[in-house]
């Protein structure tokens, strides 16, 4: 409790409760009343109020302290309400209600306290408020502060309101020297990136007379966010001092806009001038890594990550996990996944997914139970893991059985894709007419993507339902307009079943909507590390010549193995000779010959293609593993493909 008021008396005592902190309540202060102690005096006191605010917790203890500053006198001390409100707002607390009762209360709140609730209610709502506080700030002729504009700024962000924070922005020109402030410029830059005005937002950036790190990297963040990466890039280059933060932005933003190359060189130079990486640097990095498929790149990385100590850290564990098995190294994948001690659902999730997609059915379902009796709860993803490898080994049964478990026992709804994952495994296993009844009886709150239609469309074509298949693709081509695999496909199912009317028909609407292949593109890893990107019917390689010489000698051999090309995979209407030129072609089969000159003999060649491989090249892979006694592994945009001894992985459904 206060005991007295050492400001007003003649000759008093103060103590200070416990709750301000004082040793004991017998600890008295006594003080003379000269003009000099009663300062001193108040001053201390303050001192132990702030000291007291800031020990709050909660609001009954904020209260509590709030009532010793009320019987202190202090009830209108602007410094300490500020003080009061904006532990209020670190608190969460709404403003509306005690808050807004403690400002209103005092006859003349100077700029702290307009401040200290104007911030209160950029940060905790409702955001209008605090532009109307600044106005009758502004007519009581009280003069904002920088952190008054911050604060502004942050409301117009927070109510996505750039027309509101323009006009904020007119003000700190008009009143002078605001817009010099390097902390006002800062917030007032993030505003308009948040509401996504990158024109005012660059505008405001090129008007700053002095700008830190901060103003680089908020513009860069949010160019970033935007997929803007040349001008990310562009900024980035002219940084003087870039710090770790600026750095990571670079590479984890060129990760996630499908820019791995670039996203590893910048790691490259980051990595070159000494700059400390954390974890989040290397994710960024593995992810690059893993997009591109690079062996020899995510070796290194986990050099790094072991170096640093970062290999049994969940999250860097889990992305190299990822990173191997996208690489197309299980092997690998397992022992990043058994150097995680503390493993959780993403760890595991990775590994299954991982095991799933190589065709490894079995031992991702073992890994699925062994999660689970680990205490470990699946999530969405783990769950397409394992549907997706039930799909692979045909096992319908225990299919069925995990997606009626995600839903009854996780409570996790099935999403488009884990409905993709069961119209594949029912498609598959011949179940056709079952897998279009569970996609008629989708819940209607589920959009359905072309990964689900698609599914169905290829199991129409193993296994030869033409009206079926008319029904998917009708779907696709109003999801897909562009995608011309949908109309091959189609056509392709038409053919087998003899409706040469229907090839026709569908043909001209590809020619009518100007339909092309998007060019396919084939990378693999040359010893040296270099990566090396093939173009079908492009011939831009330094070593062409020797390429197209290995894969003469190739052809030849496969012809004498009984390969016969599948012409109907070239849909121009050309001669057999031309459509047999352009399927040799084929950027997957340029960066084979090029792995057999480059590659020492009995190493596995890893190739990784930007589309889905067609039927003729999966059957040329195949042969090609056998006559040439290498294993091959070809990553398409849909999955792996372990080609050994003639036979491939994938069960010649793709």
């Amino acid at each position: 409790m206060l005991a007295g008021r050492c400001y007003r008396g003649t000759r008093i005592s103060l103590e200070v409760a416990p709750l301000l902190q004082e040793p004991h309540p017998s600890s008295l202060l006594r003080i003379s009343s000269n003009n000099s102690s009663q300062i001193t005096c108040q001053r201390l006191l303050e001192s132990r109020l702030i000291s007291a605010l800031d020990g709050c917790d909660c609001l009954p203890r904020l209260k509590h302290v709030h009532g010793h500053l009320i019987r202190a006198g202090l009830d209108q001390s602007s410094f300490l309400l500020a003080k009061l409100l904006r532990t209020l707002t670190n608190l969460d607390l709404p403003m509306d209600g005690y808050a807004r009762q403690v400002f209103d209360q005092v006859r003349q709140p100077n700029s702290f306290l307009y401040t200290a609730l104007i911030r209160g209610y950029a940060l905790q709502g409702p955001t209008q408020l605090a532009f109307g506080l600044y106005t009758r700030m502004r007519l009581n002729e009280t003069p904002p502060l920088t952190f008054t504009f911050s604060a502004l700024f942050k409301a117009s962000a927070g109510s996505l309101d750039a027309r509101v924070g323009a006009q904020v922005h007119a003000q700190i020109v008009r009143l002078g020297g605001f817009d010099l402030d390097l902390y006002v410029n800062n917030t007032l830059i993030d505003m308009y990136i948040k509401c996504e005005r990158f024109q005012d937002a660059r505008k405001a950036f090129d008007a700053m007379p002095h700008r830190d790190v901060l103003s680089w990297t908020s513009l860069i963040v949010g160019y970033v966010r935007r997929g803007k990466m040349e001008e990310a890039t562009e900024l980035f280059d002219q940084m003087d001092e870039k710090d770790m933060v600026a750095w990571t932005t670079m590479i984890t933003g060129n990760a996630q806009n499908r820019r791995p190359g670039d996203a590893l060189q910048v790691f490259q130079q980051m990595w070159s001038m000494g700059i400390e990486t954390d974890d989040v640097t290397l994710v960024g990095a593995i992810s690059a890594c893993a997009q591109l498929g690079s062996l020899r790149y995510g070796r290194w990385l986990r050099y790094i990550a072991r170096q640093r100590g970062f290999d049994q850290n969940v999250v860097v564990g889990s992305a190299l996990v990822d990173m191997f098995a996208k690489c197309g190294s299980l092997d690998e994948a397992r022992e990043a996944f058994d150097m995680v001690k503390e493993k959780n659902v993403f760890t595991y999730s990775a590994m299954v997914v991982g095991l799933a997609m190589h065709g490894c059915a079995l031992p991702a379902m073992q890994l699925f139970e062994e999660m689970v009796n680990s205490g470990t709860v699946p999530n969405g993803v783990t769950f397409i893991g394992v549907l997706t490898a039930c799909s692979h080994a045909g096992y319908v049964d225990r299919g069925r059985q995990y997606f009626s478990t995600m839903r009854e026992k996780y409570e996790i709804a099935p999403t488009a894709d884990h409905y993709a994952c069961m119209v594949d495994l029912l498609g598959r296993a011949g179940h056709v007419e079952e897998a279009f009844d569970l996609i008629q009886h989708m819940p209607a709150d589920i959009s359905l993507h072309g990964g689900v239609w698609g599914a169905l469309l290829g199991a129409c074509r193993l296994h030869g339902r033409p009206h079926i298949a008319e029904v998917a693709a009708k779907h696709l081509f109003a999801l897909e307009p562009d995608g011309i695999g949908n109309y091959v496909l189609l056509a392709n199912i038409y053919a087998s079943a003899g409706m040469w009317g229907e090839v026709v028909r569908v043909r001209k609407m590809m020619r009518e909507k100007g339909l092309k292949k998007n060019p396919g593109c084939s990378w693999v890893e040359a010893k040296d590390g270099r990566l090396h990107e093939f173009y079908a019917s492009g011939k831009t390689h330094p070593r062409d010549s020797e390429i197209m010489t290995v894969l003469e000698g190739l052809l030849e051999r496969l012809k004498q193995s009984g390969y016969v090309p599948i012409l109907r995979c070239v849909l121009y209407d050309i001669g057999d000779r031309e459509k047999q030129q352009l399927l040799k072609m084929h950027s997957e089969k340029l960066a084979l010959a090029f792995s057999l000159i480059d590659t020492t003999h009995g190493s596995v060649i890893r190739i990784a293609k930007n589309l889905r491989t067609c039927e003729d090249c999966h059957l040329f892979f195949s042969l090609a593993s056998k006559v040439s006694g290498r294993e091959i592994v070809l990553r398409d945009n849909m999955r792996f493909h372990h080609f050994e001894d003639g036979l491939c992985s994938c069960g010649n459904f793709w």
